[in-house]
């Protein structure tokens, strides 16, 4: 449905969801004066309006509707980061104890009975509007006070994972350069905020294992035989046991991508032989940020690729060693790659 008020474009915006017109036009008449609303018969059109834009400030959700009731609209916002944080309030006819407990548990912030009271109902929105503009300011004050800390984390795991390259990319640029080539993957991909920083914090630490690999292996000027291929091979898993098992999410993803930025989307790749999408989405965006920045840098032992061959290989191999997907969002990156390799060139280049 069209938004139902014209209202000020600060109001707040609020989703109305019942599958009975006439209840919607209770809730309209109690709330038009104050606030911006739009309406949704059923879940699926309700899911959908949360997860376009602009994104409600609230929800006003009924428990019993056809196709999937108020509690699966809700569990569903919940589990999506876009729409995770958007206070629900359950307008219902339900009113024994248990659908409250259940309604809470699943992350309402409250639960009104019909018939309602427009004063009641005013109060509700009125309150919990409030009470969630007061934790995005002090989440936002949070975010402000913690950037210092950010950089300074991103700096230890950008300096670890320059240690990994220093016998071969003095600089370190190749790990700055492919950390920000991933983040643009990541935000073309999509996801939250705090997950697309997590895989730009993190790719850096894709090939610390490395620091296990004998120096007459890893600076080899010739190709390595079968033998030192295999322990070459081992770099993955060493990088995994380097970082370990940590409950930190960043030291998590840091642990995934070092283990599976060498899997390929056919099943050809190493550790463990991961095909399409049995490998996680980061070390599916770092595969082609690394294999992209290797191909064109120089290194003591090789001449680095041209850029329109890197490119062309990157696509060549779509669907047998990249994600065919990813692929396609690198290509649409280019500009803004580019961009970043010219900011980020080793010393010996500049």
């Amino acid at each position: 449905m069209t938004q139902l008020h014209d209202a000020d474009l600060a109001a707040p915006l609020i989703l109305i969801v019942d599958d009975t017109p006439d209840n919607i036009d209770i809730l309209v008449e109690s709330l038009k004066q104050s606030y911006q609303l739009k309406a949704a018969v059923n879940g699926f059109r309700a899911l959908e309006i949360a997860n376009g834009r602009p994104r409600p400030d609230m929800i006003l959700l009924d428990v019993m509707m056809p196709d999937i009731d108020g509690y699966e609209v809700c569990r569903r916002l919940k589990a999506n980061p876009l729409t995770a944080d958007i206070p629900v309030i359950f307008v219902t006819a339900r009113h024994e104890t248990d659908d409250e407990k259940l309604g809470l548990e699943l992350g309402a912030v409250d639960y009104i009975v019909k018939p309602i009271s427009p004063a009641i109902v005013q109060a509700r929105v009125r309150t919990h509007l409030a009470l969630f503009d007061q934790k995005r300011a002090l989440e936002g004050e949070v975010r402000k006070r913690t950037q210092e800390l950010s950089r300074s984390r991103m700096q230890v795991v950008q300096r670890l994972g320059r240690a990994a390259e220093f016998k071969d990319n003095e600089t370190g640029m190749h790990v700055i350069r492919m950390s920000h080539y991933s983040r643009l993957l990541a935000q073309a991909y999509g996801g939250s905020e705090r997950w697309i920083e997590m895989v730009f914090t993190a790719a850096p630490m894709h090939d610390i294992g490395k620091i296990g690999i004998p120096d007459q292996i890893l600076l080899k000027p010739g190709k390595l035989d079968a033998d030192e291929w295999e322990i070459m091979k081992k770099h993955t898993l060493y990088g995994a046991e380097i970082l370990g098992e940590d409950p930190s999410p960043l030291l998590q993803m840091s642990r995934s991508i070092a283990l599976t930025h060498h899997e390929k989307w056919d099943g050809s790749g190493y550790p463990y032989g991961l095909s399409g999408e049995q490998i996680p989405v980061e070390g599916r965006i770092t595969a082609i940020s690394d294999v992209f920045d290797a191909l064109i840098s120089s290194r003591p032992y090789k001449k680095g690729w041209s850029e329109d061959d890197a490119i062309g290989y990157i696509n060549e191999f779509s669907g047998v060693h990249f994600d065919p997907n990813m692929v396609k969002l690198f290509n649409q990156l280019l500009p803004e790659i580019r961009a970043i390799k010219a900011q980020y060139l080793d010393e010996r280049t500049a």
